[in-house]
This record gives structure tokens, sequence and C-alpha cells, in this order.
């Protein structure tokens, strides 16, 4: 396989982020779901849900949470803090690979107690001792499960580095509400992160891109490859590593790493 230096490298992946980056992305990418909605917690709780949801086919992952919108009157940030019982029930039955009914009403349960004392969502992943990503994901982790009442199945869809998770599906959430440019795909209504300190998502398809190139160590795929990982991405632009998840998962669907064997 052909070795591209750092700089051939950083000035290849750019020119995949601006090939990817661009409002052609968001139809066919789970991002879509929160592009639906005006309201910021609107955006806030279906791009919540759009990420959590965010395994197998992306046209499922789509319809999906399409669907959940609809059980929720297409208006999601009201029915949680408004939602009688009996309008609870119209979630019964919702299912996603092994994301179910049990697992939705706690997350709503979740979403209602905290829009009761917070205006955004951004007040659960941020703290006094947060200091970096990493602690922002165990704050949330730690706040999300806070009730005594929260299912012990529950717990698995909620990922967190003291698991030595990646925490893909997180991480994705925050680079859509945190990181910002003119392209208009990433939402930035989230002020108190920065996109400077993003860890970048690392699914399947970001991760076969990144050891084909190079950029991963480590066998395994773990909190600690995606730090390994993002560390590169901060060599070619410090200020917004985040913004080249964009050109590995691209690179990796549209099949184009056979170019480099």
């Amino acid at each position: 396989m052909p070795q591209l230096n750092s700089f051939d490298l950083k000035t290849f992946l750019d020119e995949k982020v601006d090939r990817y980056n661009r409002p052609a992305f968001i139809e066919s990418d789970p991002i879509s779901i929160p592009h639906s909605f005006d309201k910021k917690q609107d955006i806030e709780i279906m791009g919540f849900f759009a990420a959590v949801l965010a395994w197998g086919q992306r046209p499922t992952i789509i319809n999906k949470c399409r669907e959940l919108a609809q059980r929720m009157d297409g208006n999601p940030h009201q029915f949680v803090t408004q939602s009688s019982d009996n309008d609870l029930k119209q979630l019964l039955g919702f299912k996603h690979r092994t994301f179910n009914d049990t697992d939705l009403l706690y997350f709503v349960d979740f979403l209602k107690r905290h829009y009761t004392q917070f205006d955004s969502l951004e007040d659960a992943f941020v703290g006094k001792d947060v200091t970096n990503v990493e602690s922002a994901l165990l704050h949330f982790r730690n706040s999300f499960f806070d009730s005594p009442d929260a299912p012990l199945r529950t717990r698995k869809h909620i990922s967190s580095p003291a698991q030595k998770s990646a925490c893909k599906r997180l991480n994705m959430f925050l680079r859509w509400m945190v990181r910002y440019d003119e392209k208009g795909v990433d939402f930035g209504i989230w002020k108190m992160l920065q996109p400077k300190d993003l860890i970048c998502p690392l699914d399947l398809h970001v991760d076969r891109t990144a050891r084909h190139f190079g950029m991963i160590s480590r066998k395994q795929t773990d909190w600690q490859t995606a730090l390994e990982l993002t560390e590169t991405l901060r060599s070619f632009d410090p200020l917004d590593p985040v913004k080249y998840d964009f050109a590995l998962f691209g690179i990796s669907v549209e099949k184009e790493l056979y170019l480099f064997e």
C-alpha cells in the first residue's frame, strides 16, 4: 500500500472534508432527524435519540427516528415535558435493535426531569468538575442514571469512558451540538464545550479508514483508541480536529480505500 506522509494525508483529508461536509450529506444521515426541527430543545432531544439509535443501516435508523418523532406528536420537547401517563402509552411497542419501550420511557422520564430544571440538555454534560469531553461523558452518565427507578437494562444504551467504550454515539451527538462552521451540517448550539475539545466518533467506517492510513496503532477499538485518533487529527487542525470525521467516514462509505492498496 502506498504511504502518504503527514502533509499529503492532511491535504487529502482536507479535500475529503470539503467534499462530505456539506448539506447534501444531511439527507442520508441520521443528523437529518434533528435538522427537521427549529426549536433548540427539539433539536437536542431528537439529535440525542438519533445518535443513541445510530446502529445498523442508516435508512432504518432514520425511519425509526421519524417513527419516534411521530409518536411524540411531532413536538418532542412539549411531549417529554407535558405528557400525561396516558400520553406515554403512545410510546409502547417502540423498538430498535435492543432498544425498547422500557428504555424509551426511562429516557423520556430523564428528559422530563432535566428540562424541568434546565433550559438545555447541554447542562447534563457540564458541571463544576467537567474539564474535558471525557469528564463531560462521565458526568452525563451519572446524571442520566441518578434515579433509583432507572432500569438496569437501560444502562447499556449510555456508554462511558469508565467502561472503556469508544462512546461513538455520544461523541457523534456532541459533534452535532458543539461543532459549527458555515457548511450547515453540525448545529453549534452548545457553547460550554469547544470544538477543539471534541473526540472523534469512532465507528466501523472511521476505524477502518484510520487504520488503513496508520492513524491508529491500538489493536482494540476503545476509548484510548478514540483519544489516539483524535490526537492525530489535532495535529492536522488543533481547533477543529473532529471535522475529519466527515472525511474518514465518507472515504469508507464511498469505498475509496482501494485507491491506496
